[in-house]
């Protein structure tokens, strides 16, 4: 059978760089960086010593309320006091990375439209994980346990930390009887869930979904496991220039927290209700590198990114921009910046039809939620036509610089973008990529 269409109709972010559309997407296109020392966090009773950790900053979500995001933006029920208080209570049962998940896939549900009905209920569904999932009550819950013994942990502690449950809230609050799945793929995680979703839609089995991911990483746990793998930059000091893709200074990545949720809806499905289409998805790749934890040649990512220009249909002259996977870790961007050259060939070299661009400078990495959150600004880039810079690149490192591509340094670009890529790489050699056309 042929593939059927598949269009976005709605999105919604929570991120470093701001709690909404239009706020995220103003600081990346003006390099505004979110990330900021590492706020205090209380495990059991008592605070963290950050002082003890090599890397002490992050990007976090900061003035973020969830009752109130919830009952946030258009379309949003009203907050009677009772509604209030029932998602309070529910609230108070979850991890803050499902609390992320249900508030930015409930804004991009909203911004879409759609209506669920008893009729059509069962056609719409939820594809959304994170990488890590819910550790921060993991945490919590195992001092209680040691501390207090069995009876005293919680009977909703599965409920609240498990991965699933930001799909499986989504599904409860918004009555979709759909597909409901929770991809796991590390740093690929959001992109394999709109992928995934893309698919499902495509080959019949659902009309709508809503796909992305979400993550809460600042955790002490992730932080002092990834600062004990010399994973994450240690320029404290100076935290809004410490994220450095492809520059000589860089030093590695940041922890971040937050949810890119995208909602997918088969084309003739959203024409019919006349949906609001602010991009069509086009192809869908995936990969392994099948060598170890992370490769340094960037095989995989290529092959990610052949498999999508495959399933799209396209040749690499037909894409204007890359928003690139760029950490800002020393082997990945080069391999990655070596993995986009070999697939674009002379056409990456041609500025002003080409450029490859890292929005991760200003909002860090959210591991299973950077997907999303770069779909989305790769849908604003071509709905503005602005290619979003990649901050801090100040001294472009030799290799890549030798490569001759446009990485578009401390300064957004203009350009007539018609159809965009975003990469996602993950742990375990795990690779997907993304492409979306304008509307």
């Amino acid at each position: 059978m042929s593939k059927r269409r598949v269009v976005v109709t709605g999105m919604g972010i929570l991120s470093p760089v701001g709690n909404d559309l239009a706020t995220a997407w103003k600081n990346v296109v003006e390099g505004v960086s979110g990330i900021a020392p590492i706020s205090p966090v209380e495990i059991g009773d008592k605070t963290v010593d950050w002082n003890q950790y090599a890397t002490r900053i992050a990007g976090e979500v900061r003035d973020f309320d969830p009752v109130d995001a919830f009952f946030t933006g258009a379309g949003a029920d009203e907050a009677t006091d009772e509604k209030r208080r029932a998602i309070g209570k529910d609230f108070k049962r979850m991890d803050p990375f499902i609390h992320y998940g249900i508030v930015a896939g409930t804004h991009a549900f909203r911004q879409s439209g759609l209506k669920v009905t008893d009729e059509n209920a069962g056609r719409i569904g939820v594809a959304a994980g994170a990488g890590i999932g819910g550790l921060h009550t993991i945490e919590e819950t195992s001092l209680e346990l040691h501390d207090k013994g069995p009876r005293k942990v919680s009977p909703f502690f599965v409920p609240s930390s498990i991965i699933n449950m930001v799909a499986g809230n989504l599904s409860i609050y918004h009555g979709m009887k759909g597909p409901n799945i929770a991809l796991v793929s590390a740093c690929t995680t959001a992109a394999h869930n709109i992928g995934m979703a893309m698919r499902l839609i495509q080959y019949g089995d659902a009309d709508a979904m809503l796909a992305g991911g979400a993550e809460f990483a600042t955790t002490p746990t992730a932080m002092a496991g990834f600062c004990s793998a010399k994973a994450m930059s240690t320029r404290n000091d100076d935290p809004t220039h410490a994220s450095r893709p492809w520059d000589t200074g860089r030093d590695g990545f940041l922890l971040s927290n937050g949810a890119g949720m995208l909602m997918l809806e088969e084309y003739e499905f959203a024409k019919a209700r006349g949906a609001t289409i602010l991009a069509e998805i086009i192809g869908f790749g995936m990969s392994g590198d099948a060598y170890h934890i992370t490769a340094p040649s960037g095989d995989g990512a290529e092959l990610a990114m052949r498999n999508a220009l495959h399933d799209a249909g396209l040749t690499p002259e037909d894409v204007q921009y890359v928003n690139a996977h760029g950490t800002s870790t020393p082997v990945g961007d080069l391999g990655e910046a070596k993995a986009i050259r070999n697939v674009f060939g002379e056409h990456a070299t041609k500025k002003g039809q080409f450029a490859v661009s890292s929005t991760k400078s200003v909002t860090g990495h959210l591991l299973g939620a950077a997907g999303g959150v770069e779909a989305i600004f790769s849908i604003m880039a071509l709905r503005d036509g602005v290619i979003p810079p990649t901050m801090n690149l100040d001294n472009v490192d030799p290799e890549v610089a030798a490569l001759g591509m446009d990485l578009v340094p401390n300064k957004a670009e203009k350009a007539d973008l018609q159809v965009v890529m975003s990469n996602s790489f993950g742990f375990g050699g795990t690779n997907g990529t993304l492409i979306f056309r304008r509307a």
